[in-house]
């Protein structure tokens, strides 16, 4: 968080541009290493149902426990735009699921729309920026980019081996009781894996970093579908199979489409509604335990 916002300061990009791409990224680095590994094993509604949670979590959970701890600032711009691209994911992911699955081809097409993403976000960044507006790092350890940028990937490794040791963990004991994997995926893996969200969510949070929080959210929400699926589908592709109701990417549509939905009428999100998304994001946990 402190190596990703040195970078933003010195380098005059805006919080939202950096939460939405390099912590973005980085955050979702678990839910890649769970889908491969999944699909690779011979368990694709797992990796489909950790992309397809992990949305459902930082839609609600992530945003709502951030907003708990301190009311949430939302800023126009950038954020629309994420959140834009972010239904328009959602939107693709349906439709490729509707065929059965992810084969190679959708995939390399989901990571063409990520490349496209990346490459149209850093030049309205570019364009709208100046030299002007770098600033100076307060913290003087990050001052240099030697520093900040080590410390940034070292810190995303390490978010990368703890989100996996919980998951192996949270499959091992679910296994044991005989739930399906589509809901293993949705709810034990999808929250496992979205820890390093939930965790920068608070740090932002108690930073006062609001454009962190709405940008990261958004970024890997993003990243889960055209990076984490597309990557994978293009290494082995992906079969939805019996056992994964299309249930599960409309509600992603749906939670997308409301999350653009907040960030374009509401400009700060208070300790109510950050309470509201965290009760339903729980009801819907207890309630894929319950029909699972």
């Amino acid at each position: 968080m402190r190596g990703s916002m040195a970078l933003a300061r010195r380098y005059g990009l805006s919080e939202a541009f950096v939460g939405a791409t390099i912590v973005g990224f980085g955050t979702s680095a678990p839910e890649f290493l769970v889908s491969l590994d999944a699909v690779l094993a011979g368990a694709p509604k797992i990796a489909l149902g950790n992309v397809v949670g992990s949305n459902l979590a930082n839609s609600t959970l992530i945003i709502g426990t951030a907003a708990l701890i301190a009311p949430l600032a939302i800023a126009k711009g950038a954020a629309v735009r994420d959140a834009a691209v972010g239904c328009l994911a959602a939107v693709l992911l349906l439709m490729v699921i509707q065929g059965g699955g992810i084969g190679r081809l959708e995939g390399v097409f989901l990571l063409l729309m990520l490349a496209a993403y990346l490459f149209g976000t850093y030049r309205v960044e570019n364009r709208n920026r100046s030299q002007d507006d770098a600033e100076p790092v307060q913290d003087s350890f990050f001052a240099s980019p030697w520093r900040s940028v080590p410390l940034l990937l070292a810190g995303i490794v390490l978010l990368v081996f703890g989100a996996e040791m919980l998951v192996n963990g949270a499959v091992a004991l679910a296994k044991q009781f005989g739930i399906s994997q589509a809901v293993i995926g949705l709810t034990l893996v999808a929250v496992g894996t979205s820890l390093p969200e939930l965790a920068t969510a608070i740090v932002a949070a108690l930073k006062r970093s609001h454009g962190v929080v709405i940008g990261n959210v958004l970024g890997s929400n993003i990243f889960n579908i055209f990076c984490i699926l597309g990557g994978t589908a293009a290494i082995a592709p992906i079969a939805a199979g019996r056992g994964f109701s299309m249930s599960y990417p409309v509600s992603v549509v749906a939670v997308s489409v409301g999350v653009l939905a907040l960030v374009w009428f509401v400009s700060r999100m208070s300790r109510l509604g950050g309470f509201a998304l965290v009760a339903g994001y729980l009801a819907f946990i207890a309630l894929q335990f319950h029909n699972g």
